[in-house]
């Protein structure tokens, strides 16, 4: 991308450092007012919702730290809208879009965007973008794994006005939430979202009010090419060349076999060329539109970049991405189902992109995370007499990769979510659904082993209160375990890994992935999500940092013996044999370097 167009008013430290708290505290003022008036649990318990700003250009100025997933496809997907409406933009329009191939994400994913006018002038665009419960389609929540096309998935929604000229268009809002379950908590997240955007409205024109146009917009010029500076200076000490990194996409119940991405990731001087190669895309709901692969790439750069924020379009510029062919796995096109894409094949992508910049630079990148493997649940609520249907976010925590210099955190997976998301109140999701959620909890042995260890995953078991219920399972990272760095590598890869856990009556089964069933009141699923990969040789674990996570329930004694060579002969007072673990330890050291 071209650098920013110079301004001709020069700006003192002190005012760009104003004027940047007031970009950042608009943007938290927007997500906060998301999380205290959305209606549904997806918003205000678990925060799957993101926000932004972009200048007329437009350019994002500032993106939230909120769902990486989300934000990498809002530039992309900000610069189609404004394009489709040039011309018919004016003070009071409001406007939304869900659609993939419009530069979405996936659909179920709705994103909003008002144009801030000042002296009748277009400055700026205040942007929310929010994981609805429910976008019409035939199966609830909108991730059908039976869907051969995109049209079978859910209601596609191209670039639309939903307010023009500060008046609503109450037919096209009538006409969308016809379509969506649970209609009143659609109609309350989409006002909490049309709210968020008016408060950062407000503010915007505020500060334009206090500081001047030519001020705000110069400081707004000299930020995006601060990050532009910051990340070519990043750029610019990665030698010359080009790195290749490649992951796996489990077949989770498709059919078409496991399916490899790559990630050419080539540096020169200051500027980063990716290029990412993926297989056909396929009849099945994990293909990955354009715009949301870029937010897997941008993702697993950032994963290497470590800068902090605020981050802005700035930081892309030195940045080019090739996606690969049309109508491939990271580059789909229509009909190809998609609605997993955020997850699977997004995070493999994330991955692909980390590993080859590990080659590049190992001291400097992380393991993987655990992959996302949730629950969608629907069915009628006999307790207020309404129908319900939500993600459950709470399902989808893994674990996070260790670092070059700490273990990787439990619990705030997945990798497409970077720790953004929440799992909410075990007692508030109960009183919100009906629910009997019998655990939820971290599990044991599931950090992937490492000098430093992953992330724990966790387990929730559910149970449906009084009615059947609706259960859509979604995921892959069934059989292979987050990938370490640097050297790591795990011996318990069953207990690395996630799966479901389905007990009928007197029946109890493991089922796979990305299935639809209905449970009575009495069975219970039971969703279990990986931990993350380790960094570092597992042999050079601390024996003292061992014990400490055995005392507290995230390594087992038979888990320090396989995964981490140390040998302890009493389990009850922990007991290690120094000279036993050595022997084991400089064994499995001899055998690795061969």
């Amino acid at each position: 991308m071209a650098s920013a167009t110079p301004s001709a008013t020069k700006v003192d430290p002190i005012t760009l450092s104003v004027v940047r708290g007031i970009l950042e505290t608009t943007q938290r003022e927007m997500t906060l007012s998301l999380e205290k008036t959305a209606r549904s649990s997806v918003f205000n318990l678990a925060h799957d919702y993101s926000t932004a700003l972009f200048n007329a250009r437009p350019e994002m100025i500032l993106q939230g730290q909120d769902i990486p997933i989300h934000l990498g496809s809002l530039i992309p997907a900000m610069k189609v809208v404004a394009g489709y409406f040039e011309g018919d933009i004016h003070e009071g329009d409001l406007l939304i879009h869900n659609d993939p191939a419009w530069g979405g994400s996936h659909a179920i994913d709705t994103c909003f965007y008002k144009p801030v006018f000042y002296k009748g002038k277009l400055k700026y665009w205040t942007v929310c973008k929010g994981h609805l419960t429910d976008i019409g389609g035939p199966v609830p929540a909108g991730y059908n794994p039976n869907a051969k096309e995109i049209y079978a998935e859910c209601l596609r929604i191209p670039p639309v006005k939903i307010w023009d000229r500060g008046q609503p268009r109450k037919d096209v809002l009538n006409f969308i939430f016809t379509n969506m379950r649970a209609r009143r908590d659609q109609e309350g997240d989409f006002n909490a979202l049309i709210g968020a955007c008016q408060v950062g409205e407000r503010a915007l024109i505020g500060m334009l009010d206090k500081y001047g146009e030519d001020v705000v917009d110069a400081c707004i010029d000299t930020l995006l090419d601060m990050a532009e500076k910051q990340m070519r200076n990043l750029i610019s000490t990665v030698p010359d060349g080009t790195y290749e990194g490649s992951a796996i996409v489990e077949d989770a119940g498709h059919g078409f076999g496991d399916m490899t991405i790559t990630a050419k990731v080539t540096i020169k001087a200051d500027t980063c060329h990716i290029e990412i190669s993926s297989p056909p895309q396929i009849p099945y709901f994990i293909n990955s539109y354009e715009g949301n692969s870029y937010s897997g790439v941008y993702l697993g750069l950032m994963m290497f970049a470590q800068l902090p924020p605020p981050y802005n379009e700035g930081l892309y510029r030195c940045i080019s991405v090739n996606m690969g062919p049309k109508g491939t796995l990271c580059n789909a096109q229509e009909p190809a189902p998609h609605m997993n894409c955020t997850t699977t094949p997004m995070e493999t992508l994330t991955d692909a992109v980390r590993l080859a910049f590990e080659k590049a630079v190992p001291s400097k990148v992380s393991a993987s995370w655990g992959h996302a493997n949730g629950l969608n649940i629907a069915g009628w609520d006999k307790r207020h007499d309404e129908e319900y249907v939500t993600m459950v976010l709470a399902t989808i925590i893994s674990g996070a990769g260790a670092t070059p210099s700490q273990d990787g955190w439990h619990a705030c997976g997945p990798e497409c979510c970077f720790g953004a998301l929440t799992s909410g109140d075990v007692e508030l999701l109960e009183y919100s659904y009906p629910i009997i959620i019998h655990r939820y909890g971290l599990m044991t042995d599931s950090g992937g082993a490492g000098k430093f260890r992953g992330g724990s995953g966790t387990a929730w078991e559910v149970e449906p209160l009084n009615d059947d219920m609706t259960f859509i399972t979604f995921g892959e990272g069934r059989r292979i375990p987050a990938v370490g760095a640097a050297g790591a590598s795990s011996t318990m890869i069953d207990e690395k890994v996630g799966r479901l856990e389905l007990v009928e009556g007197d029946h109890s089964e493991t089922i796979r992935e990305n299935v639809i069933k209905v449970i009575k009141p009495g069975d219970r699923i039971t969703n279990m999500n990986p931990g993350g990969g380790g960094y570092g040789d597992p042999m050079d674990r601390a024996v003292e940092k061992v014990i400490w996570d055995i005392k507290n329930g995230l390594v087992s004694v038979k888990g320090a013996e396989q995964d981490y060579g140390i040998i302890i002969t009493d389990p009850e007072k922990l007991t290690v044999d120094m000279a036993a673990t050595e022997t084991l330890r400089a064994t499995r050291r001899a055998v690795a370097a061969k």
